[in-house]
């Protein structure tokens, strides 16, 4: 076997990374068309011809938030919408899509609902009739909702045997309070328990609404016949005419202190833990600047925090930071797992990076490597139908444009070391830190003391 020789390996890695920069450099969105039924439901267009396939991505203003006091009804009625409509069973639907190899997916986040679906673009005709069925005219079968709920309660009581699939909701109900935002999606055992078809039936009949509400199409069609096929389909969707609430009258307040909240799990081996604090909304113009160098502190495989916690001291087997983004709040947080005999170890060493980042900032060859990493990274998010589907409505919703993906380039090269150290004292917080371990709380309250006023609650409830 022949063996490549530094000067070979180093020139082709320069050469790999030049043409992935030339990539992003060079990417732009592609063309799209938007339009607006008279109901105010809006459409994005985008004809791509490349593979004969077709994917939509639909975004309802029916999230977690609107759940009032009955956490977890946006997530099942948004499940509920295909156990059948006014002229599809449940069955039928199933059938249908299963035999053209379709698929149609439905959902609720924290803001909103949404409906995506991935066909062969020859099934476009069927494939839309359902989805507007699904979409319009649900019937929410009692049995159905009764099985779906059963199953839902399975899942909540499985994932307190995991730490990992519980903590965000707790981080966030810390950060956000009595806001809506810190509305859980999937909901607590005793919430889902109590909820019924009838409930899922008016938060339909007082949220899904088209004038709020947009569908994005991406793949192997003519724009001029796709307009027509909508138009027919979704023009009798209803629009609401009365003043919706305004669930964000109230504004996200930053920490005034530093809590601690303790999940306690008597037969935890490890300690969970998130540190953070208030983030930023995806609309902050500092979007891009703050990615970049979160990227570098706890955004990839080589950043300061993996290198620190699990690198350097061997502490866990990964940590990583990330600012979570929505319309008009957000999160920052870090997140990792140790042994509960180094817990106290880890976290202090987490807070160790995050006061380096600030009293030593980033020099210039730190952040010519993050930035390079960003602009590699960013291409391939926009590559398949359903990728492009998904952005499209999502500029939608978070109300940006074309501007961020063709300027992308632009704006990460525009970075430099006195903004990125700007953006370092602006956004990552050090003051009135937040924390949520969970693990065996006999063990590790004393060393949560240290952190902040300590609230202990129960995994098992």
């Amino acid at each position: 076997m022949k063996y490549l020789n530094i000067k070979t390996v180093a020139l082709f890695c320069l050469l790999v990374s030049t043409n992935i920069s030339l990539v992003a450099q060079n990417y732009k969105l592609p063309k799209y068309t938007s339009f607006k039924l008279p109901n105010g439901l809006t459409f994005n267009l985008m004809e791509q011809h490349d593979v004969p396939v077709i994917s939509i991505s639909a975004i309802i203003p029916a999230g977690a938030i609107y759940d009032a006091d009955k956490a977890g009804l946006a997530s099942l009625t948004a499940t509920a919408l295909k156990h059948g409509t006014q002229n599809f069973s449940k069955a039928n639907i199933d059938e249908q899509i299963d035999f053209i190899g379709a698929n149609i997916n439905t959902y609720a986040s924290k803001e909103f609902a949404g409906v995506s679906a991935k066909f062969a673009a020859k099934d476009s005709e069927k494939v839309l009739t359902i989805l507007k069925e699904i979409m319009l005219n649900p019937t929410f079968n009692a049995e159905e909702f009764e099985k779906e709920k059963s199953r839902l309660l399975v899942e909540l009581e499985q994932k307190k045997e995991s730490p990992r699939a519980v903590i965000g909701t707790y981080f966030e109900k810390l950060i956000y309070g009595n806001h809506v935002y810190g509305n859980s999606i999937s909901g607590t055992i005793a919430s889902v328990g109590n909820l019924t078809v009838n409930d899922v039936k008016d938060f339909y009949n007082n949220n899904y609404f088209p004038n709020e509400s947009a569908i994005s199409i991406v793949g192997d069609f003519s724009e001029k016949e796709m307009k027509t096929i909508l138009t027919r389909l979704f023009s009798k969707w209803k629009k609401t005419n009365s003043v919706r609430e305004n669930v964000f009258v109230e504004t996200v307040k930053k920490p005034s202190k530093s809590k601690v909240i303790l999940v306690n799990k008597d037969d935890a081996n490890e300690t969970t833990f998130y540190i953070g604090s208030t983030g930023i909304s995806r609309n902050n113009p500092d979007y891009v600047a703050i990615s970049v160098v979160n990227t570098l502190f706890g955004g990839r495989f080589t950043s300061m925090l993996n290198d620190e916690l699990r690198v350097n001291s061997g502490l866990t087997y990964g940590a990583s930071s990330r600012f979570s983004t929505l319309k008009n709040a957000g999160t920052f947080y870090i997140s990792t797992f140790t042994a509960k005999e180094t817990t106290q170890e880890a976290i202090d060493k987490a807070l160790e990076v995050l006061k380096a980042l600030h009293q030593n900032g980033i020099d210039e060859k730190a952040l010519t490597s993050a930035k390079n990493y960003v602009k590699g990274q960013f291409p391939p998010d926009y590559e398949t139908t359903d990728q492009l589907a998904r952005l499209l409505t999502e500029m939608f919703w978070y109300n940006f444009d074309a501007s961020f993906i063709n300027n992308f380039e632009n704006n990460v090269n525009g970075l430099n070391l006195v903004k990125a150290n700007e953006i370092i004292a602006t956004y990552f917080p050090t003051e009135n830190l937040q924390f949520v371990l969970v693990g065996k709380a006999t063990e590790i309250k004393t060393i949560a003391e240290k952190y902040g006023e300590v609230t202990v609650v129960e995994i098992k409830d």
